[in-house]
């Protein structure tokens, strides 16, 4: 992948556009280090999981394991779902989604409407993520069917190959000078397959994961959170793809930390999903004590058009009492200061 990377002017097909996404400048410190957002929200679908979605299709289609009229099931949250089902409406192949009430309605109604079946892991309305049952629901639905995959998103090794690109992009963009890259941590995909491919270019840089409050994967306590499409539940394992050799520190942030921050970055004109908000919420705590003239980038794995109705919804938030103005104040302020440098 030396070649310039450059998008066809015209495409034939949605996933054709994926990949290339902009990196935006959104503050700096005043001896010139910069924090960059890899704005992944304009990847189709809104996500940076449509990548991996491809890339694990393509390796299924690749090992014969999946032929014309063929199946494709996964446990998802909502992202790797959208993603799986435009490759399934593009590709002929039916999809179907296992899914719990955890999961953004608007991701739910999503998948629905580019023709992915949604079978419900559990019907009773409750909010609680079941990462678990989910993943054994699915296997089970695909065990022993011709022509059927479960493309097994938390271990699949293609999940991380997706995010090659990525590291491309940053590398051409940047011309190298890449020193601090940040990121959610749930399949581990993104982060660490970025990082691997990145670190083949960037041999120096330093890689921070982020995962919320209540997540297991960079240890306890374990509880519930609201952050969704990241993390590690507690009673779910560690995916295989979470490769704490590319991680140089793993670090957790709250939901109300989170949300508040993307609450903010959205008053400044972007909208960003909660769990960016986390990851964008612990960059800014390290861009003032970066060497000067230093570049962090932080990766946006999707935007906050898919949380109107929880992120951005005063109502939901109170409710959960996921709301401190005191937090959202002291981070504008923060935010605010960075952006006049």
């Amino acid at each position: 992948m030396n070649e310039a990377l450059t998008r066809p002017a015209v495409v034939s097909r949605i996933s054709d556009l994926i990949g290339y996404t902009p990196l935006y400048e959104l503050c700096r410190t005043e001896n010139g280090s910069r924090l960059l957002l890899k704005l992944e929200m304009y990847n189709p679908t809104g996500t940076a999981k449509i990548r991996m979605a491809r890339a694990m299709v393509d390796a299924a289609e690749a090992a014969g394991e999946l032929h014309p009229g063929g199946r494709i099931i996964e446990s998802t949250s909502g992202n790797t779902g959208l993603g799986l089902a435009v490759i399934a409406a593009e590709r002929g192949y039916t999809f179907t989604a296992v899914v719990d009430n955890h999961a953004c309605v608007d991701k739910l109604r999503g998948m629905k409407a580019l023709g992915t079946e949604l079978v419900y892991v559990v019907d009773d309305g409750a909010e609680e993520l079941a990462t678990a049952a989910r993943e054994e629901l699915a296997e089970d639905m695909a065990r022993g069917q011709d022509n059927t995959i479960f493309t097994e998103q938390h271990n699949n090794p293609s999940n991380g190959v997706g995010y090659f690109p990525v590291a491309h992009e940053l590398h051409q963009a940047l011309d190298g000078g890449i020193d601090v890259l940040i990121g959610a941590v749930g399949t581990g995909g993104a982060l660490c397959g970025t990082t691997r491919e990145l670190r083949k270019l960037v041999p120096g840089v330093r890689t921070i994961g982020v995962e919320p409050k209540g997540s297991i994967a960079f240890g306890g306590p374990a509880h519930d959170y609201y952050q969704s499409g990241t993390g590690t539940p507690e009673g779910a394992e560690i995916g295989a793809l979470v490769d704490f050799g590319l991680i140089d520190e793993g670090v957790k942030v709250g939901d109300v930390e989170a949300f508040a921050t993307a609450r903010v970055v959205a008053r400044t004109g972007l909208l960003i999903g909660g769990s960016a908000g986390g990851v964008v919420h612990e960059a800014l705590t390290r861009l003032p004590s970066l060497p000067p003239g230093s570049t962090m980038v932080a990766l946006v794995n999707d935007g906050g058009e898919k949380y109107m109705d929880t992120v951005f919804n005063d109502d939901w938030m109170n409710a959960r009492n996921l709301i401190d103005p005191a937090v959202e104040r002291e981070i504008d302020e923060t935010l605010t200061k960075l952006r006049r440098n």
